[in-house]
């Protein structure tokens, strides 16, 4: 039965399954917020927020002796109504600095705080919005401001360099250099395709040999939310996926895995790890100042296209962003080179 499923169906249900073992261990009333926000997020973003909302009755715990004595699934939905702005600023102030319950260490930077609290937030909404809060002390709390991370990305040459290594592999171990003869073919058809496309590394893991057309240069990719679109290819990257599937076609993969493109050596899907493992693996190599990560060779591809096209509305609609303004936010830098080579092409006088 499994078989007949997409990767993405199976990683789905394997989602939903994982999200109601973690609601079991929060407060009961826990159960009517996920049932609502069901239809409008993923299965990966409720896990998220199940992570998050533990987080913060771990928190309640700790700090409050009215529920410390109760287990977390016995907290009762009126106790939230009982908190003030300030319990929430105490909560954000404790997400910067925290040990678990393995009395491990935990700091969380700036993004990891707000989306904390935002989760925190959608959670507050749906009972006040629903008439079962009477107060919602998360409305009144501001986001903490974020600092613009510099956006790392590999520069033209740097990319040639990484695919030249992929290829050859020169300046791996000799125990790598073994390991490399069996994948070189399948790294430099993944990265490849990671460069010449931009798609997300979780899209690259889900295709399927009949996602690709040839005839047409696109590939099938499943997007955020699970929206089916086409994104197409350069023959650069025709000609990595052909020669990868010349030797694909000798492989007989795992039972369950028939018509995964990309194979591990164990001829099972590639999973999300190995493929962050092998990018850094070649990077570090070519540029080891920069770390970067499958996401960075999407941002280098979004890079590339916007140099080209300097159409921001095209490179948001490749890259599959559901809003323009998170592709500006990401190439304003660019946006503003583009702004100041423009300042000498309209002529007012002919000298």
């Amino acid at each position: 039965m499994k078989a007949t499923l997409s990767y993405h169906q199976q990683k789905d249900i394997e989602n939903v399954k994982h999200l109601r073992e973690l609601i079991k261990e929060l407060p009961h009333f826990c159960g009517d917020f996920f049932r609502g926000i069901e239809p409008r997020t993923s299965s990966r973003t409720r896990i998220a927020y199940a992570y998050d909302l533990k987080v913060f009755f771990d928190f309640l715990q700790k700090e409050n002796p009215v529920i410390r004595k109760l287990e977390m699934k016995e907290i009762p939905l009126d106790f939230l109504n009982t908190l003030k702005v300030v319990d929430i600023e105490e909560y954000m102030e404790y997400l910067k600095y925290r040990f678990n319950d393995k009395n491990q260490e935990i700091t969380n930077k700036e993004r990891g705080v707000m989306r904390k609290i935002s989760c925190l937030k959608s959670f507050y909404n749906y009972y006040y919005r629903n008439e079962r809060l009477q107060n919602n002390p998360a409305a009144l709390i501001q986001l903490p401001k974020l600092h613009e991370k510099e956006i790392i990305r590999l520069d033209i040459d740097e990319v040639a360099l990484l695919l030249d290594e992929v290829e050859k592999g020169e300046s791996l171990t000799e125990k790598q250099k073994a390991y490399h003869e069996k994948t070189k073919v399948r790294d430099l058809a993944l990265l490849t395709l990671l460069l010449g496309t931009g798609i997300r590394v979780s899209e690259c893991v889900g295709l399927d040999l009949n996602d690709i057309d040839f005839k047409n240069g696109g590939i099938r990719i499943h997007r955020k939310g699970g929206k089916e679109v086409t994104v197409y290819f350069g023959t650069e990257v025709e000609d990595a996926l052909l020669d990868y599937l010349e030797e694909r076609n000798q492989i007989i993969p795992d039972e369950g895995n028939e018509n995964a493109l990309f194979l591990s050596m164990q001829k099972k899907r590639i999973a999300v790890r190995s493929v962050e493992n092998l990018v850094k693996k070649y990077s570090r190599l070519v540029t080891p100042l920069k770390k970067i990560t499958p996401h960075k060779l999407r941002s280098t591809y979004g890079t590339s296209l916007y140099k080209e096209t300097g159409d921001i509305y095209l490179v948001a609609d490749v890259l599959g962003h559901s809003d323009v303004n998170t592709t500006k936010k990401h190439y304003a830098a660019l946006e503003d080179e583009r702004r100041r080579s423009a300042r000498n092409k309209v002529k007012l006088r002919e000298n």
